[in-house]
């Protein structure tokens, strides 16, 4: 009999990647996370708030996945939270704290998904205006998808954080 809730694959990376991340986000300089590299572009304390942001958001969207017949979520507007939290006067160690605190719950809200909802495919989704790598409103859509492409964008900002080359080095 099939396992209803293996542990799906981005699930273990998130994780990795939070243990990877988070000596590595706690050892850059406190000062030097307040700064932004360039004019409209968001410090490291502003990344790691908008992660937290997403990581909010997206908790919430991944359980009532499971009651929906559709994967139909707001958006949110990503700056102004950014702007309204004044992430960029939060003090660095509780950020990355709460970052990585978070993210482990999102991990264990995925993998405690079962699969059977996690790959059914959707028709009804909103994944054309809030995924990180949209899927078009004509196509089908899983929350295993989006679950996915959580990760993805989790990633791609500790990359702006910590250097391109960072994700070579996690698993």
């Amino acid at each position: 009999m099939e396992d209803p809730m293996s542990e799906p694959p981005y699930a273990a990376r998130l994780r990795a990647v939070i243990d990877a991340a988070e000596p590595r986000l706690l050892a850059l300089d406190a000062a030097a996370t307040a700064r932004r590299p360039a004019p409209g572009a968001w410090s490291p304390r502003e990344i790691v708030g908008h992660l937290i942001d997403s990581a909010s958001h997206n908790h919430q969207r991944f359980v009532r996945a499971r009651w929906q017949d559709d994967l139909v979520f707001d958006g949110y507007a990503q700056d102004a939270w950014v702007d309204a939290q004044r992430y960029v006067d939060a003090d660095w160690r509780e950020l990355v704290a709460l970052w990585a605190l978070y993210n482990r719950h999102v991990a264990r809200v995925m993998s405690a998904t079962p699969d059977a909802v996690r790959t059914r495919e959707h028709a009804r989704h909103a994944l054309d205006r809030i995924a990180w790598r949209t899927v078009p409103a004509d196509r089908p859509a899983t929350l295993d998808y989006f679950m996915a492409d959580y990760v993805g964008h989790l990633e791609h900002h500790l990359r702006q954080v910590l250097g391109d080359d960072w994700a070579l080095r996690t698993p």
